[in-house]
């Protein structure tokens, strides 16, 4: 599970105490250039964390950026990676280009690329889906080049509707790299707006997500049975 301990403090240690792999986002949302939430002395926050939490953080990177906003972006990164390598913690490194520029079959494999020679060598990438298989053969040639012992690819929703995700599901499924999803609005926006609004109980919210959820594990399960045949 990804889990922040601003507003899902109580969850996060709920799902510690279940034994859930568990990461936990630093980055201010929505920054670009990126900044930590709370504050830049990332470190110092980090040695409070339980040894098992992966520290993750999202970057709004596109290969195509301005040579002084990339170095920003990387350099904040770069403190994010040698924080976590410093007191032994995972780092799952999450990248979107879709939201500033055109989203070609090589942007991300580019975008991992730049991130690579600047020295980054994160655990897990979170990388957003696309229905191009040439675009996963792509990630899949610059990961396995640049560090093969990289755990693999989780992708990201961007609150996709569930068709759009079983297409990026299922073109992802060509991938050597690619090893589940962690997808969150696409599974509780629609409930959590509802409850919010008074309009649904809390047991009507649980189900309408747990409901989402297994059909999209349904998808990547039946997607990952047809490969295998």
């Amino acid at each position: 599970m990804l889990l922040d301990d601003k507003h899902g403090r109580k969850a996060l240690f709920a799902a510690e105490a279940k034994g859930f792999w568990l990461a936990r986002p630093v980055e201010l949302p929505g920054s670009r250039p990126l900044r930590f939430e709370f504050s830049q002395d990332l470190g110092s926050r980090l040695l409070d964390w339980p040894v098992e939490h992966c520290l993750k953080v999202l970057c709004f990177f596109h290969p195509d950026d301005p040579a002084a906003l990339k170095a920003e972006q990387i350099d904040k990164l770069q403190a994010a990676h040698d924080a976590a390598r410093k007191i032994g913690r995972d780092i799952l490194i999450e990248i979107i280009a879709s939201k500033h520029g055109e989203l070609k079959a090589d942007t991300t494999a580019r975008a991992l690329t730049e991130l690579y020679d600047a020295g980054l060598k994160p655990d897990w990438w979170k990388l957003e889906p696309q229905a191009d298989r040439c675009h996963w053969a792509a990630v899949d040639a610059v990961i396995e080049a640049r560090d093969p012992f990289c755990r693999g690819v989780v992708l990201l929703g961007l609150e996709a509707p569930q068709a759009a995700l079983e297409a990026g599901f299922a073109a992802a499924h060509a991938s050597r790299t690619v090893k589940g999803f962690a997808v969150g609005r696409t599974i509780f926006a629609e409930a959590a707006r509802k409850w919010l609004l008074g309009e649904i109980s809390d047991e009507d919210a649980v189900a309408d997500m747990a409901r989402r959820f297994g059909a999209l594990v349904e998808i990547w399960e039946r997607l990952g049975e047809t490969k295998a045949a």
